[in-house]
């Protein structure tokens, strides 16, 4: 049986691929990738039907951050010429909430930069998670402070946070290659702290920043040990003024390979696209609907996102449909407990998939089932874009901490 019928197979029973199977997936052609895209599709389609999930980002204070994190444009020390602003009052997040309700979202996700917030900026975040509440009862809201204190979980939680997100961004072995201010560990703390608190923990990646494809497995099968109920794929930004803002290395191509990736790891949790994905997939965003269940509308934390409008042409006119507020996102077997309509339980889900006895963040035709064979990887480090396309990187200069309407 050929690579993609045997992955299909293990996505359809929650099984986890082989490590040789996973890096097989990203060494595959550009000739084979409808091939790919189609049977991921199969795993995504028999888990998620043909919803998509949108989510909506409140940027709640933007700038200034003591880490340096190499890929973020709020870093210490970058010359980004981002919006910079303290915190948004708990009515001022609340009506950028609304916004993305109105647009369709489902979720909306609080954000702030800084290495992890103090317990006076819980109490502020609970504030506005109280505010947005009130407005809109059923909203999701997912919060992302950076690293958790003990008890700030809990807390988070009792103010009616639904979600926690707290990204692994790339693997263990090459994290301090990207971050030195904080370690790899402190993440895998601050998503357990999420888990242990009852809320729903989401955790993703960054792809383009120059790793390999063992890294891109590795922080992938990490994901899976730790179990969030949603991984965001983030695509890499070079933004003027970051270190990492050469750093072009994705095609729309590498970027299903890699979502198709994803997903045969994690085959029934969310898989969400999220930043980039105009700057990589391009025209190819509608096929990238085939892999992951999951995106964000409108604009990013710091750069400008495809209008909100054109987000929900593009879901209809690929033959897809926004979840509805009522519909719970994940399967039945991971969606037990926690309120929202929708969020995962991690209790009694067993993992990205079972496993069978066993981390942007502050941040198709083909024939079904395909026929390529598992191919031996020519090269671990991927080939760059054939130019750079820094026409599609806009700073965001709209929405939260201006006076202008937001994109949704």
């Amino acid at each position: 049986m050929d690579l993609l019928n045997t992955l299909v197979d293990k996505g359809l029973r929650r099984e986890s691929p082989t490590r040789a199977e996973a890096l097989a997936v990203l060494a595959t052609s550009d000739d084979d990738v409808l091939d790919v895209v189609a049977a991921a599709g199969k795993v995504r389609r028999h888990w998620f039907g043909r919803r998509v999930k949108l989510n909506y980002l409140v940027n709640l204070k933007s700038g200034l951050c003591p880490e340096d994190c190499s890929y973020c444009s709020q870093r210490l020390g970058s010359k980004a010429e981002i919006l910079k602003y303290t915190w948004l009052k708990p009515d001022q997040a609340s009506a950028a909430a609304a916004a993305g309700v109105s647009g369709g979202a489902k979720r909306v996700c609080l954000v702030a930069s800084g290495r992890g917030p103090t317990d006076r900026d819980v109490d502020r975040v609970s504030d506005t998670i109280r505010a947005i509440k009130e407005q809109n009862e059923s909203v999701e809201v997912c919060a992302c402070l950076g690293l958790l204190s003990d008890g700030q979980a809990e807390r988070l939680r009792e103010a009616g946070a639904d979600a926690y997100n707290h990204n692994l961004n790339t693997s263990e072995s090459t994290y301090g290659d990207i971050t030195t201010t904080h370690t790899y560990a402190d993440r895998v703390d601050t998503v357990n702290k999420a888990h242990a608190a009852g809320l729903s923990a989401c955790s993703g990646l960054i792809a383009g920043m120059g790793e390999s494809d063992e890294d891109l497995v590795d922080v992938v099968f990490s994901l899976r040990e730790l179990d969030p109920d949603s991984v965001p794929v983030n695509f890499l930004i070079p933004m003027e003024g970051t270190p990492l803002a050469k750093e072009w290395h994705l095609t729309p191509q590498r970027c299903l390979r890699i979502l198709a990736m994803t997903r045969f790891v994690c085959p029934d949790v969310e898989v969400r696209i999220a930043g980039g994905r105009e700057v990589h997939l391009r025209t190819m965003q509608p096929l990238a609907l085939h892999l992951a269940n999951s995106i964000f509308l409108g604009d990013y934390l710091t750069s400008e996102g495809q209008a909100g409008h054109a987000d929900l042409e593009m879901i209809a006119d690929a033959g897809f449909e926004v979840e509805g507020a009522g519909e719970v996102t994940l399967p039945e077997h991971r969606a037990s407990v926690v309120r929202g309509g929708g969020c995962g339980s991690h209790e009694g889900a067993g993992g990205c998939g079972s496993h069978a006895g066993a981390d942007g963040d502050a941040g198709c035709g083909a024939h079904a089932g395909g026929g390529v064979c598992a191919p031996t990887p020519a090269s671990t480090t991927p080939r760059p874009a054939e130019e750079p396309r820094t026409d599609l990187v806009a700073v965001r200069r709209r929405g939260a901490g201006t006076d202008l309407a937001p994109n949704a």
